[in-house]
Formats: structure tokens, C-alpha cells, sequence
């Protein structure tokens, strides 16, 4: 989990009305890139 900030998860949520853990997954299996 290392990098993943909680601003970039609340802000994956904020775009995708997704769970927290759905979100930090994601974002720690495309390194952060809110874009992939």
C-alpha cells in the first residue's frame, strides 16, 4: 500500500461511488494511476 494516500482513494470514491477497499485495491494494483 505504499503511496496510496487516503486524498487519492476519497478521490476514486468521489468519482466512482465505489467501496474503500474496492478503491485502494485498485489504485495499489495500477500504482496509484487514478486513470487506469
Amino acid at each position: 500500500m505504499a503511496g496510496i494516500s487516503a486524498k487519492i482513494v476519497k478521490e476514486l470514491r468521489d468519482k466512482t461511488g465505489a467501496g474503500m477497499m474496492d478503491c485502494k485495491k485498485a489504485l495499489t494494483e495500477s500504482d496509484g494511476n487514478i486513470e487506469k
